[in-house]
């Protein structure tokens, strides 16, 4: 049986000193809570307050939310859920929606680096091992004008059990064997991530050029045979080809060879192509 000490609580006088007192700092502000409805919802109330670049992490989410409204919860402990708010000055509103990918390019690199595990992307935004969902990300756009500010919430399934999973195609990096399974280490390399990548696209003045090679990289739905499921209950089958430059994932679909750009769907992973 776990225990609260199979499961400490986030250190919050540390985090805070390597993100945002110390000399690497790249947060304005970290909080930690105890239990919260939801962090997204928490940010977003509280936006035009907050300075870019705040964190809000959570020990328990009463009502965490995937994407479509979907719950996202478990046991106390046994994940990161956090939301950051993230102020954009000058970026066109028509390329907001690569934000959420470029936090899955980050999460999916400190899973990598840091807990030495296999992670990939299935479009738009789920982090994969082996192909078994082990985070989930969701943005909401804030505030819109000048300085357009987006809420991205992160769901990382930690040390949940099998029989702790919400569904049968979950894992959590302890399932998986993660060299590291300490959820200040994780939460710290996945939050210099997206300050980095954030910081490189701003430099970019908003291009997407190269995040979108970088997102390319991470992707295992491209090459592969999917189902779309479409908003109004409509869905069909092809083979995942690209993501194009607005972050959509392409596809030529089965019924009459036509491309297919998806913006909105939900994506299901069924083989990977064949060629030759």
């Amino acid at each position: 049986m776990w225990t609260n000490l199979d499961r400490p609580p986030l250190d919050v006088s540390a985090l805070r000193r390597a993100l945002v007192d110390g000399p690497q700092a790249s947060w304005s502000r970290l909080d930690v809570v105890e239990q919260t409805g939801s962090t997204n919802a928490d940010l977003i109330s509280q936006s035009a307050g907050l300075a870019d670049r705040t964190a809000l992490i959570a020990e328990h989410q009463e009502s965490g939310r995937g994407r479509h409204a979907r719950p996202f919860s478990g046991p106390p402990r046994s994940q990161l859920l956090l939301s950051v708010l993230v102020k954009l000055p000058g970026v066109d509103p028509a390329v907001l929606g690569w934000l959420p990918l470029l936090a899955g390019v980050a999460v999916v690199d400190a899973l990598r680096t840091v807990a030495s595990v296999d992670a990939t992307l299935k479009w738009p935004n789920d982090v994969l091992i082996k192909g078994r969902k082990v985070a989930g990300i969701l943005a909401e756009v804030a505030a819109h004008g000048g300085t357009p500010a987006v809420v991205v919430g992160i769901g990382l399934n930690v040390s949940m059990r099998e029989d702790e999973l919400p569904v049968p195609t979950a894992t959590s990096l302890v399932l998986e064997n993660a060299a590291v399974a300490d959820r200040d280490t994780i939460l710290r390399a996945i939050l210099r991530g997206i300050g980095a990548e954030v910081d490189s696209w701003r430099n970019s003045n908003w291009n997407t050029e190269n995040l979108a090679h970088r997102y390319r990289e991470r992707c295992d739905t491209i090459g592969r045979r999917v189902r779309v499921e479409l908003p109004g209950d409509r869905q069909f089958l092809g083979d995942a080809t690209d993501i194009d430059d607005q972050g959509r994932i392409v596809v030529r679909s089965d019924d009459d060879g036509q491309i297919i750009a998806v913006a909105a769907g939900d994506v299901t992973h069924l083989r990977a192509v064949e060629h030759g």
